[in-house]
């Protein structure tokens, strides 16, 4: 089994849950991101969070994957402030929904003023609400944002276990553990982390506080890229054990914290009827669902 703690499902198509769910994706967390455009509007965020924390949970419950979420304003959005302050007022309303594990991604883009603001008005949320933070290192001056990020998150008195400080790498996981914080990776082509590269990680640093994700999104991403850096960690000689927690458990016991992730949300789930509709619509597109404890042959088409 393997959770996928970083990945944005909603650039993902419906076949992509099916293949991940073959692979042994059991969870997964979406967080907040951007579209690749800028938003004009908080009501365009309004809609982003809706869909987090309904249709995108429905779409992958429907292939027997657990779907969570972080909700945030994204460090790359907070330098459009005539829109970040409403968003900032539509956070409370969905920090505390079923499913919302974190606030994030916040921390840094470019490191300018506006994204520190707001960085720290998320992360009095973050305290307010009982809420872990998720970090994201900006992929410029990496080495400088990540240790500006985590001095913030102390200087808030933030605790460093209920911190995930994403897009790790080389030059920054041994500050990231040294302070106690956790450590993810993202395993993404050419821009972040290379699954050998976590491999080599792996065994220099032991795997303690270690998180591997995908951070899948629009771009050219893998979203079988945990379970084939779990399987290549195993091939290389790292134990099977050491590779389980950093592909699955450590995520697990991080974002467990929360009190809205368990393990036995997919253990012991509740059988897949792909009959069921969100808001009158289906995740099929003329395919004979799964049903529980009826042949194929008895399935009925679902347009």
């Amino acid at each position: 089994m393997c959770i996928d703690p970083h990945i944005h499902m909603t650039a993902r198509t419906t076949y992509d849950y099916l293949v991940m769910q073959q692979y042994g994706i059991v969870a997964i967390i979406e967080p907040s991101f951007w579209l690749g455009q800028p938003r004009t509007s908080a009501g365009s965020f309004r809609d982003y969070f809706n869909m987090l924390v309904g249709w995108e949970r429905f779409r992958a419950a429907q292939f027997g994957i657990r779907h969570y979420c972080t909700i945030s304003l994204n460090p790359k959005e907070a330098n459009n402030p005539a829109v970040a302050d409403e968003v900032i007022d539509l956070l409370p309303l969905y920090l505390c929904k079923e499913g919302v594990v974190a606030i994030g991604e916040i921390g840094y883009d470019s490191m300018t003023e506006v994204e520190d603001k707001y960085f720290r008005i998320q992360l009095e949320m973050a305290k307010e609400f009982d809420k872990l933070a998720l970090i994201h290192t900006p992929h410029r001056n990496k080495k400088a944002g990540t240790l500006q990020s985590m001095a913030v998150c102390l200087e808030h008195g933030i605790d460093p276990r209920k911190v995930i400080v994403d897009h790790a790498n080389e030059e920054t996981v041994k500050d990231i553990l040294d302070q106690g914080f956790w450590c993810a990776f993202s395993i993404y082509p050419q821009t972040k982390m290379g699954n050998e590269r976590m491999v080599d990680l792996v065994k220099q640093y032991g795997s303690e506080r270690i998180i591997v994700d995908s951070a899948a999104d629009w771009g050219i991403s893998d979203p079988l890229a945990v379970p084939k850096t779990m399987q290549l960690m195993i091939d290389r000689g790292i134990s099977p054990a050491a590779a389980e927690a950093v592909c699955y458990g450590n995520a697990l016991a991080a974002y467990g914290q929360s009190g809205e992730m368990c393990e036995a949300d997919w253990l012991n789930p509740d059988p897949i009827d792909q009959r069921q509709l969100f808001d009158g619509n289906s995740v099929l597109r003329g395919q004979a669902p799964v049903i529980p404890a009826l042949s194929p042959q008895d399935s009925l088409i679902i347009q």
